[in-house]
């Protein structure tokens, strides 16, 4: 259990690179990974499992010991990506699957992996874990609203799908993992251990499958997506921190706040894309998920050397 263990944290480490890897092998290899796009939904259905399992009474603590901080992240995260995303749409004049695939990658909540990047950044841990778990808490609603909101002058909306999809594979599963955790204890415990490996592969290959399937349309309009999701990134880690800058935040919640801004839930918006919409609507979320590990690890670097004295926490 132990090389097990020390193998899932050499995953979540390089996650950035696997990602990266499975990207360019579907690309060059869409054949040996088109019978993957079935999987997507389950893969992430799982990751949800393992949030689920992670989960404690005390990540919510700080939803109550500093509500105003999570608060104004959870707005952050619903304002700046879907508003961002909708701009960009419009200035660049996307065609309407690429359109609505950028759109709802901004629209989709935090991710998990933002909890690790706040950690390596040196920001406020609990902070990020209290604002990931609002906004997944909150996406069946939230999600879908905003697409219906901003993506229908592109393509044809269903909220109702779009909600019962979110309910399916983030808050069932989700659910099912606390109930795990309550009645299984110490064997749970055991196994969160391997959770980062778990979750790598399931992303590796939903990134892969995305990839795969759409790969005639990335040769087409790669270039274009990438652009646009390397701008979106950057805008969104970029408001996130100057949000905390001015409402007076510390810099360490400064630094939380950018990155969970920044970072989102790309395999739901893969997964949504893929079952709602189109494989090229997936494809923003795919290259999404590859390129905001890469910056956000290269924001760790440079936000650990930062230092402010006004950072401790209260």
């Amino acid at each position: 259990m132990g090389a097990l263990a020390a193998l899932s944290r050499f995953a979540g480490n390089t996650f950035a690179l696997w990602v990266l890897l499975a990207a360019v092998l579907a690309f060059i290899w869409p054949e040996g990974f088109r019978s993957l796009t079935p999987a997507i939904v389950p893969l992430l259905g799982l990751i949800m499992f393992g949030m689920g399992l992670t989960l404690k009474a005390e990540d919510f603590k700080e939803v109550f010991r500093k509500p105003l901080r999570v608060l104004l992240g959870v707005i952050a995260q619903f304002i700046i990506m879907p508003g961002m995303a909708w701009l960009l749409c419009l200035v660049m004049q996307l065609p309407p699957e690429i359109a609505v695939g950028v759109i709802l990658v901004g629209c989709c909540p935090g991710g998990t992996a933002s909890n690790v990047i706040t950690w390596f950044s040196r920001g406020d841990v609990a902070l990020s874990v209290g604002i990931t778990a609002v906004t997944t808490l909150l996406a069946p609603l939230v999600t879908p609203t905003l697409i219906w909101l901003l993506a229908s002058a592109w393509l044809p909306v269903k909220f109702s799908a779009l909600f019962l999809s979110i309910v399916q594979v983030v808050i069932l599963p989700i659910v099912l993992g606390l109930v795990a955790q309550r009645f299984l204890g110490s064997k749970v415990r055991a196994a969160v251990e391997v959770l980062p490996l778990v979750s790598v592969i399931s992303i590796v290959l939903i990134v892969a499958a995305v990839v795969a399937v759409s790969q005639a349309k990335i040769a087409e309009s790669g270039f274009l997506i990438m652009a646009v999701v390397v701008l979106h990134n950057t805008l969104g880690l970029m408001l996130g921190y100057l949000a905390g800058k001015v409402f007076g935040l510390p810099l360490a919640q400064r630094k939380t706040l950018a990155i969970e801004v920044g970072m989102q839930n790309s395999g739901l918006g893969a997964a949504l894309a893929t079952a709602h919409f189109s494989p090229l609507a997936a494809v923003p979320s795919a290259l999404f998920s590859v390129w905001h590990n890469i910056s956000g690890a290269l924001l760790a670097t440079w936000f650990r050397r930062l230092n402010d004295e006004s950072s401790a926490k209260e």
